[in-house]
């Protein structure tokens, strides 16, 4: 947030804390033990709206808080009607478009619905559903799930949404992406007529507008931190370097001790496979965290990674917005992303709710134009380090000509195949004898079309 931005908010919301929102007690227990007591803009604005049973379309980026701002609510008004054992109905239902986003918002309920005798469940694919269908089964208050999962344990008759109160689709420009639009509109058809509906995105473009008029009912809305302005309090910082030594420049920054741990993205899910090796070569502990790896995988590298003993995390973008790890400092971008906004999501990984952040991002003369696009985006030059071991030396890079095959003149072939060999010379397996009369049918064979033969 710029100097401006952060005066606005405190002449508008002067010391506003948890406990001026009209949270019930048991939830502000759990925000006390978890070390909150100063609410985000997002969680002042929206907390109120849902409370109050209105519907609510929320844009904010990522790091802002938004899960804190849709999960205290509701476990507030579920916790007005609670219901026990396995007579405990889906009364909230929260999707999310990948798995460790979905974790990540489970682990958010747990620690704020900790002293609520409310029940919750996660289920996503890639992972055995027994575990999944067995706390199904036992009853739970809150559902958090991703939507193919979600769809195959309803078609299994596992679960029902009949008895849903209030929906929330979270991250839905990323469930576009992913393509899972049609997956949500299947859910959307089944929901009671009769519910809440949060809908929340970090962008807003056309496909999503359309989409939260056909979930939300007169809903209020609420902006903050608009996906064009990345978090000033973020350090952003830009590597130029040829591509063939973006590798030892990435090595070379790690060696500051100062970066505890560090973020990396890359384009690909093999890329990010190929720095881990180079970073283990070089002694450094690294994990990748990408679309290919089994969950147990997944989940065990972020574990590692926020409990420090993984010092750098790879990622590609899918699996970005589903890591959100506390006093995360420093991100690295080993490669450029070509959409600009995906660069705003990738450095929101540092610098969450307020804290301090620094982004480097390693720049080949190629990646220059995503480079400007993103500069134009977020209305500002990225400061350029240029004292360093790896300078950028081929501005203009040639790419491979691709070779492309002759392709074979059929007349001239065949000139080729009928043309008489002279005395004294032979072929191995045909005969050397021009052709008679009798080959004209096999002649006429070869002359046909393929697709007539």
């Amino acid at each position: 947030m710029t100097n401006k931005t952060e005066s606005a908010i405190k002449v508008q919301m002067p010391n506003i804390q948890f406990n001026s929102l009209n949270i019930i007690e048991p939830l502000l227990k759990a925000l006390k033990e978890e070390g909150y007591s100063i609410p985000t803009p997002i969680q002042v604005e929206s907390i109120p709206i849902v409370l109050e049973g209105n519907d609510l379309l929320g844009c904010a980026q990522t790091g802002t808080g938004k899960t804190a701002a849709f999960a205290i609510p509701i476990l507030q008004l579920l916790s007005k009607n609670l219901i026990f054992g396995r007579e405990r109905k889906i009364r909230s239902l929260i999707v999310t478009p990948t798995r460790e986003l979905a974790i990540q918002i489970g682990e958010s309920f747990k620690a704020y619905g900790r002293h609520t005798n409310l029940n919750y469940t996660v289920i996503f694919g890639g992972v055995n559903q027994n575990p999944q269908t067995v706390a199904l089964r036992n009853g739970i208050d809150i559902l958090i799930a991703t939507p193919g999962r979600l769809l195959d344990l309803m078609n299994q008759g596992y679960l029902s949404l009949r008895d849903v109160e209030i929906f929330v689709l979270d991250e839905a420009d990323r469930m576009l992406d992913m393509g899972f639009i049609h997956d949500v509109k299947k859910m959307i058809a089944v929901l009671p007529k009769k519910r809440q509906s949060l809908f929340f995105s970090a962008t807003m473009p056309s496909e999503i507008v359309k989409l939260a008029s056909t979930i939300l009912l007169n809903p209020k809305e609420v902006s903050v931190t608009p996906v064009s302005s990345t978090v000033d309090i973020i350090k952003q910082f830009v590597y130029f370097v040829d591509k063939g030594n973006k590798s030892s420049l990435l090595v070379n920054i790690l060696k500051d001790t100062a970066i505890k741990t560090a973020l990396v993205f890359t384009r690909t899910k093999h890329g990010a496979d190929k720095v881990v090796k180079i970073l283990i070569k070089h002694k450094i502990k690294a994990e990748a965290i990408h679309g290919n790896k089994a969950q147990n995988a997944r989940q065990r590298a972020l574990t590692n990674f926020k409990e420090q003993t993984t010092r750098v995390l790879v990622a590609t973008d899918i699996a970005a917005r589903g890591i959100d790890v506390d006093d995360l400092g420093y991100v690295i971008n080993y490669e450029i992303p070509n959409i600009a906004e995906t660069y705003v999501h990738r450095i929101g990984r540092t610098g969450r709710a307020g804290s301090k952040g620094t982004a480097f991002s390693l720049c080949d003369a190629e990646e220059k134009t995503y480079l400007k696009d993103i500069e134009n985006l977020i209305s500002k030059n990225i400061k350029v380090i240029e004292d360093h071991p790896f300078p950028l030396i081929d501005h203009n890079p040639v790419k491979a000509t691709k070779q492309v095959q002759k392709k074979r003149n059929p007349k001239i072939a065949e000139q080729k195949q009928t043309k008489p060999i002279a005395h004294g010379h032979s072929t191995f397996g045909k005969s050397a004898t021009p052709k008679t009369a009798g080959n004209k049918t096999r002649k006429k064979w070869f002359n046909k079309a393929k697709s007539i033969r």
